[in-house]
C-alpha cells in the first residue's frame, strides 16, 4: 500500500511538472486601462508619437513577432488591405516589433504595410503594454533548427518576443478593446476590429 501511495505521488508530481508551461507569459493590459504613451523614430526620418496620433482619432496598436513569422505577416497584410475601412472610422494603425530595423524593412516589403512599423528599442513599449516575454531554451533551439536566430533578428532585444496582441486605443487615451492570446496563430478578425472602433 505504501509503495502504491508513493508511486501515485511521484506520478502526480511528474504530471503537474509536465503540465506547467515553460514560458512565463505576461498578463497584458485590459480594456479600461490608460494606454502608455510612446514616441519612436521611424526609418523615414519622421517620429511616430502616440499622443499626436490619438489627437486625430483612435489607434489600432499591433504587436508582432517578426518578419520570419508567417502568421504575423498574414495579419499585417490583412490589416493593410483593410486600412481604408479603418481610416473611414477615423482611426489609424501602428505595428511594433522587437526586430532590428533591417528586418522591419523586410516586414514592410513582405506585407506591403503602408502604416508605421516600428522597432521597439529596449522593448520599452512592449514592457509598458505587458506583452513581452523571454523565449524558453527549447523554443530557441527549435527555431534555430528552422534557421531563425532571435539574437540576429532582434539585435540587443535578444531572445524576447511579444505576445502578438492588438489594442484599440480611444482618442481619449483609454484602451477600449484588447485581443491578447498567447497562441500566436490566433488574431482578431478585421470585422472585430472595425466593430470596436
Amino acid at each position: 500500500m505504501k509503495k502504491l501511495i508513493i508511486a501515485a505521488a511521484v506520478y502526480f508530481a511528474a504530471t503537474v511538472a509536465f503540465a506547467q508551461p515553460s514560458v512565463m507569459y505576461p498578463s497584458g493590459l485590459k480594456a479600461g486601462d490608460a494606454a502608455p504613451l510612446f514616441s519612436i523614430p521611424q526609418d523615414n526620418g519622421k517620429t511616430f508619437d502616440l499622443s499626436a496620433a490619438l489627437k486625430k482619432g483612435p489607434v489600432v496598436l499591433v504587436f508582432y513577432r517578426g518578419q520570419w513569422c508567417p502568421y504575423c505577416n498574414k495579419y499585417l497584410s490583412r490589416l493593410n488591405d483593410s486600412l481604408q475601412l479603418v481610416k473611414e472610422k477615423g482611426a489609424s494603425v501602428v505595428a511594433v516589433s522587437p526586430e532590428i530595423q533591417a528586418n522591419i524593412i523586410k516586414t514592410t516589403e513582405k506585407t506591403k504595410a503602408t502604416f508605421p512599423v516600428l522597432h521597439d528599442t529596449a522593448m520599452k513599449v512592449m514592457k509598458s503594454y505587458k506583452v513581452d516575454y523571454a523565449v524558453d531554451e527549447k523554443t530557441i533551439t527549435r527555431y534555430k533548427d528552422y534557421g531563425i536566430d532571435f539574437n540576429e533578428a532582434n539585435g540587443s532585444n535578444g531572445t524576447n518576443l511579444p505576445v502578438p496582441a492588438t489594442y484599440i486605443i480611444g482618442s481619449n487615451g483609454i484602451i477600449k478593446y484588447v485581443f491578447f492570446n498567447t497562441d500566436y496563430k490566433k488574431r482578431p478578425s478585421i470585422k472585430e476590429i472595425l466593430d470596436n472602433l
